[in-house]
């Protein structure tokens, strides 16, 4: 914990940046995009990891060491990637994230994902992941690849989106978070877009979707949709990071979503290994937003009860966690 706050982290992946495992010059444009965004956001007091060290195949309990023993988090979601067209594994294989899971029962739960533009071999592959693997949510991505060239769908898409919001339901899975914003590699910025989730929310009020990245660059637009719907949420995974070189950007972008949707629907994800947990999340819990953009702008403070919610008590209620048993579990007592 940091200070008296439980840290559920929502995304953590176990990534394998090894350029070998790019299938295309696509996938090698996007595992550079995100070196760079390692370089850009990391502070100049922190360490910047050379390409030799942060372009590899990442190992699950060197992952594991960073967020649980070198940061203060308390849980991580153990989060793949199906991105199976610009990579050999996916980016972040959803076995290797079961098999972090499996490591670290306590403490990672695992997420499954598929393409659901395969039909149904991703359905199949959902019941694979929640009966087997013991995966508790999925995480989708809405732009594929065919011989290089972008193939989106939609989360409001009746043929492609609806069966696996239908299936997951079926096996009891009631948390879809889902890539929005920060276009990577050759990824057309249209087709992150959110305007997709009015439809997907209101068509399914079981499911609770979470918005990841807030949709940028498209935040305004995300949280007018926040406002409105009920179980939709934004995780704030890769926006913290701006935190230390951008503290009032930073500030501006948590004002709005508290301005508009309140603390109960933000979550954190600190996106290890791109960025060591430990800074982003030591900023966030001593982080205030500016006197004058408070009054300014009518922006809520950010206080030690909205910090508590968004580092984990959020998360935890949507995934049915109770967080005094499992303090008591991994014997915290404050």
């Amino acid at each position: 914990m940091i200070g008296n706050a439980f840290v559920f982290d929502c995304v953590c992946h176990v990534f394998n940046f090894d350029p070998r495992n790019a299938r295309s010059q696509g996938g090698v444009q996007f595992i550079n995009h995100l070196y760079a965004f390692h370089q850009v956001l990391t502070p100049p007091e922190e360490r910047v990891l050379s390409p030799d060290e942060f372009l590899r195949n990442w190992e699950i309990d060197e992952i594991a060491s960073m967020v649980f023993e070198e940061s203060a988090t308390d849980m991580i979601v153990a989060q793949p990637l199906p991105l199976t067209d610009l990579f050999h594994d996916g980016l972040s294989d959803w076995r290797r994230c079961a098999e972090m899971a499996r490591r670290y029962p306590d403490r990672a739960v695992f997420w499954g994902t598929v393409n659901p533009l395969e039909g149904r071999k991703a359905l199949e592959e959902m019941e694979i992941q929640v009966k087997e693997f013991g995966a508790k949510g999925f995480k989708l991505y809405n732009v594929r690849y065919d011989s290089g060239v972008p193939f989106p769908w939609r989360m409001d898409d009746p043929k492609v989106a609806f069966p696996i919001f239908e299936k997951a339901l079926e096996l009891g899975v009631k948390v879809i978070g889902v890539h929005k914003g920060v276009p990577l590699g050759p990824q057309p910025i249209e087709h992150t877009q959110t305007w997709d989730m009015d439809v997907a929310a209101a068509r399914y009020p079981e499911i609770n979707f979470i918005i990841f990245h807030v949709g940028l660059p498209f935040m305004d637009e995300v949280c007018w949709q926040l406002v409105r719907y009920p179980n939709l949420y934004a995780s704030i995974a890769a926006t913290v990071n701006f935190i230390r070189r951008a503290p009032r950007q930073f500030a501006e972008m948590i004002g709005k979503l508290l301005f508009w949707a309140g603390p109960d629907k933000i979550i954190y994800g600190g996106e290890t290994p791109i960025w060591h947990p430990r800074w982003a999340l030591e900023a966030f819990w001593n982080f205030e937003i500016p006197q004058d953009m408070v009054e300014g702008y009518g922006y809520p403070q950010l206080d030690e009860t909205a910090k508590r919610k968004i580092l984990g008590e959020n998360l935890a209620r949507l995934m049915g966690i109770d967080l005094e048993t499992k303090k008591a579990e991994l014997g915290q007592t404050a």
